[in-house]
């Protein structure tokens, strides 16, 4: 297979994991906005093949979306693609530019910051065209409702991201879809780890507390 053929098998492959993973992945939070873990794939896939492929998946997975499962139209599509491309571009860029455990570090506490920024003013701007808010009641709710559910869902593709990476890339290098020439260090970061698993525990309470579960 050669280098384009195999680029395009795996962002088809990479869009119906995702595809799916949103589908049947959805968990309610708080009000209307519901958590789904379609993001951590779009960011492993440009951590490993590059900016461009988290690019071109979730602009499809978007647009798929919009046609299939959602009723929130072209704005809702234009939501979810900025909201992905804000999160997984960041980790894959900053990533890109510097390959070590501190340059991924940064990528995703990076994502998960502009990610919130960039959601807290798309949901004031956007959020009242497609909900049918009255901006005034959208206002009162960025605060309570849109900053810890933005900052729930990047902390958790954060922390997933981080625990999936090494064991994904492993797997592939060991059936040969990429290269096995970038060796990565085999330092365990226990303090990195734990991190990871406290936030997963945080934000997984958190969502059984909103949804009356505890």
């Amino acid at each position: 297979m050669n280098s384009r053929t195999k680029k395009i098998t795996t962002t088809a492959i990479l869009c119906a994991i995702t595809y799916v993973v949103m589908a049947v992945g959805r968990v309610p939070v708080v009000l209307f906005l519901k958590y789904d873990p379609s993001d951590i794939i779009v960011t492993l896939g440009g951590l490993i093949w590059g900016p461009m492929t988290s690019c071109i998946v979730a602009i499809v997975v978007a647009m798929i979306e919009m046609i299939t499962v959602s009723d929130t139209g072209i704005l809702g599509c234009i939501m979810n693609i900025v909201q992905s491309l804000s999160f997984a571009c960041t980790v894959a860029v900053i990533y890109k530019k510097k390959r070590t455990l501190s340059g991924a570090v940064i990528g995703l506490v990076s994502g998960c910051i502009i990610s919130t920024a960039v959601m807290m003013l798309w949901n004031y701007l956007i959020t009242p065209l497609y909900m049918g808010y009255p901006r005034e009641a959208v206002v009162e709710l960025l605060l309570p409702a849109f900053l810890p559910f933005n900052l729930l869902k990047g902390g958790l593709n954060a922390a997933f991201t981080y625990l999936l990476y090494r064991p994904v890339t492993a797997a592939l290098r060991k059936s040969g879809y990429i290269s096995t020439a970038e060796r990565e260090q085999r330092t365990r970061h226990t303090g990195l780890f734990l991190l990871a698993i406290m936030i997963i525990v945080t934000c997984i309470l958190f969502i059984l507390a909103m949804n009356g579960m505890i």
